[in-house]
């Protein structure tokens, strides 16, 4: 029979001892309850479901939760700032890298200002009227946007924004196309199930080619896509587009581009293709959409109408992605998007949304949420910030109403809290409002809690699941300049908080405060903000590469742990083998533990310690001091002594074992290994090619479009340091490069006896 646990107080033998028959009782009930006859997902009571009333219909049909997603420079806080301008949240148009030094609204950190990239993901909300071209009527929506980061450093703001929203914008640059991110963000699309609507941007650039751009999303992306408009002019003579669905000719007129002007004459050069993407487009939706399949096997010809309603299902369905095109920087096509996110996204009420009833076992099936007004309230605490009134805590509210002064239960403390301040955002400014409805996204203050909490108001045990956090992959060593103040800590506290993939800890044997992230980038800003929003100047030691040992075979151990002292004394005996583990798919463990004792050899309450001891054992290797991942530990019998024997005894002796028996499975050091997007003029391409080969590189692919071309390799991470000068060095600072982990991979065997080496230097001499 398998017995798992994981036990994590430490604590005195005295205290182990008391924790022992606790364990003992827990781990009788456990064994029972085991034995006991699981219930199947049919015992359980059907969840109830709260119905929609017309009001709620009503709100919800009209509300849109939408992110703005690309890869880094692709234009998605400029496209954010024209949807900001037309919907009347802002009066003037301010660019990213502008000369005016005011920058865009969604960018409010100084540091985003100076840099123009977007470091976090800022909310905003807006009311647009949308035009039904098709049905010549407007109806006014309510649209709340999140515009996230590309930079791949910055990953988690995307992530959990996907994870509150219910559409996306993929924005992808004419020319570029699919990048290196762009497949990131599609890959947290998927994970969510968040339907999204592509848009081509900057169609004004040399070189742009929007028809290559819906293949590349049909191929690398590997989703169903097809042009909703054909651009009228490309490069510098684009000036409009032609909708497909409605078969109107757009063009945007006026002061920046605010007057949209529809035209039911398409132009003579472009019609003939017209029609042939629209064909394309039918095609592409009889293959994904029942309905328009039957028209077309009928020999039928879709009316406007079911084509625009066949793009609504497919979107929301996760089966299409309708391809918009536009160009943000020169004021087009920006409205007809807008258009486009009203009518074929889903509104709050046609996603579902499923939480865990906490009252019921573990193997109970999820319970679908409903948005509705007067149902039990369940919100999802998705990002933390630090304001100027204390914590500022981000809510999306999937059921019931939030209210101003209303009591609120932590789900995952129990804590009860009372919201003393409740806010709509728009960037870093904010309104103040007394309610939130289901569907919408707010801010309260001065609640404690911590990203991925569930709030209800304590009439429901209904927990939201939270999102995928990817582990660090660099760090350094950090230290304040002169004498350490409390600001470095309460720096250090505040960001980790913040942000889940920043994680901090002191290193036993230097005593360093190690910092650690997912890239260089990432890194850096964060000392910066320690510079200028807590005035702690750091020093930053070299860049540290998290290496991870694994084992490539089986070793079996036999291990006794004896030691005699006055009075009771330790001895417990551990036998098993310890085995390479694959990644599990659906938890992402690599590392476990089985006990399949019998007979009582080792009494139930101390396998708790050997596992334990297990999970101790593998926080840091004998070859690099790393840890240890991909290692199942099987415990299969064992000896105690009726006295001396004790949970102490057990986790010391699986920790002797292991450590006697690792050398036998052959360990081996893992290196994370990187994605790098090279893109450079063509004719840098030797130089770039040799640059990557010298660093020990693996050309994955490449591809040459007109005057630049892209290399993608995978590349060892500690090879990367400093490739940013070589490579602007090598092309005359034409070139740039995009980095994202990829996976662990072992180490060439020389630069494994250099790490072993380097670790043996660090160690007592006891211990070499």
């Amino acid at each position: 029979m398998l017995l798992t646990r994981t036990w994590a107080p430490s604590c005195s033998t005295r205290s182990l001892r008391t924790a022992s028959s606790w364990l003992s009782g827990r781990r009788t009930a456990a064994t029972a309850a085991a034995l006991k006859p699981q219930p199947v997902a049919e015992d359980y009571p059907e969840p109830v479901r709260h119905p929609l009333t017309p009001q709620d219909e009503k709100r919800l049909k009209y509300q849109r939760n939408i992110g703005v997603s690309a890869h880094i420079d692709s234009g998605k806080t400029t496209l954010t700032e024209r949807i900001l301008y037309y919907t009347g949240r802002i009066r003037e148009i301010h660019e990213v890298r502008g000369r005016d030094s005011v920058g865009a609204k969604m960018d409010s950190m100084e540091l985003e200002r100076e840099k123009g990239i977007t470091i976090q993901s800022a909310a905003t909300f807006c009311d647009w009227e949308a035009t039904n071209l098709i049905k010549n009527s407007k109806e006014k929506y309510a649209i709340n946007i999140i515009d996230t980061p590309g930079h791949v450093d910055f990953t988690i703001e995307v992530e959990r924004a996907l994870r509150v929203l219910d559409g996306a914008i993929l924005v992808l640059c004419a020319v570029a196309g699919v990048q290196s991110q762009t497949t990131t963000v599609d890959r947290q699309m998927r994970r969510y199930n968040v339907p999204r609507i592509s848009f081509i941007n900057k169609m004004d650039r040399p070189g742009a080619n929007p028809w290559r751009i819906v293949n590349q999303i049909r191929t690398k992306l590997r989703m169903p896509a097809a042009a909703v408009q054909v651009p009228i002019g490309v490069e510098e003579d684009f000036k409009g587009v032609v909708d497909l669905v409605s078969w109107k000719a757009i063009y945007n007129q006026g002061v920046k581009g605010n007057e949209v002007v529809v035209s039911d004459e398409i132009p003579e050069s472009v019609k003939a293709l017209a029609e042939e993407k629209r064909t394309e487009l039918i095609e592409q939706l009889a293959e994904v959409d029942e309905q328009i399949g039957e028209i077309i096997l009928m020999d039928e010809t879709p009316s406007n109408d079911d084509i625009a309603e066949a793009i609504r299902r497919a979107t929301c369905s996760l089966k299409f992605s309708p391809v918009f095109m536009g160009s943000a920087i020169k004021n087009t096509g920006v409205q007809p998007l807008l258009d486009g996110v009203c009518h074929y996204l889903p509104n709050p009420a046609e996603t579902e949304v499923m939480a865990h009833d906490t009252s019921l076992p573990t193997s109970s099936p999820q319970v679908p949420l409903s948005p509705a007004a007067d149902a039990p309230l369940v919100g999802l605490a998705f990002k933390l910030e630090e304001g100027r009134f204390g914590q500022l805590t981000y809510m999306r509210v999937y059921q019931g109403t939030l209210k101003k002064a209303m009591q609120i239960f932590n789900a995952r403390t129990g804590k009860k809290v009372k919201v003393p301040r409740l806010v709509r955002m728009h960037s870093n400014e904010m309104e103040d409002v007394d309610y939130i409805g289901p569907g919408e996204i707010c801010a309260m203050f001065g609640v404690e809690c911590s990203s991925g909490d569930t709030f209800t108001d304590g009439s429901t045990s209904f927990s939201m699941t939270s999102m995928f956090v990817p582990d660090p992959v660099i760090s350094l060593s950090l230290k304040p300049k002169g004498l350490e103040t409390p600001n470095f800590s309460r720096a250090l506290n505040r960001f980790q908080k913040e942000d889940p993939t920043f994680k901090v800890h002191v290193d036993h044997e230097s005593k360093e405060t190690i910092i650690s992230g997912m890239g260089e980038l990432h890194l850096e800003i964060y000392v910066e903000r320690m510079r200028r929003e807590y005035n702690t100047d750091c020093v930053t030691g070299k860049p540290r590469v998290a290496f991870r040992e694994t084992i490539t075979q089986r070793a079996d151990f036999s291990y006794t742990h004896k030691k005699q002292t006055g009075g009771a004394g330790q001895y417990a005996k551990v036998i098993g083998y310890i085995e390479p583990m694959e990644v599990d798919p659906e938890t992402g463990k690599d590392v476990g533990f089985e006990s399949v004792v019998m007979g009582g050899n080792i009494p139930t309450n101390f396998i708790p310690a050997v596992e334990k001891g297990f999970y101790e054992a593998l926080e840091k290797g004998s070859l690099s001091g790393n840890p240890i991942t991909g290692c199942r530990l099987v415990l299969q019998d064992g000896a105690f002594h009726a006295v001396d024997s004790s949970e102490l005894a057990f986790r010391l002796a699986t920790i002797g074992a292991f450590r006697e028996i690792y050398r036998n499975a052959k360990p081996v050091i893992l290196e994370p290994i990187m994605n790098v997007e090279v893109v450079a003029p063509v004719e840098f391409q030797s130089n770039v090619i040799g640059g990557l080969n010298t660093r020990r590189g693996t050309i994955v692919d490449s591809e040459v479009r007109d005057d630049e071309f892209t290399a993608i390799a995978e590349v060892a991470l500690n090879d990367m340091f400093g490739y940013s000068n070589q490579l602007r060095g090598s092309t005359q600072g034409k070139g740039e490069f995009s980095m994202e982990y990829k996976h662990h991979m072992p180490v060439l065997p020389n630069v494994q006896k250099e790490l072993e080496d380097e670790y043996r230097k660090t160690l007592p001499a006891a211990k070499k």
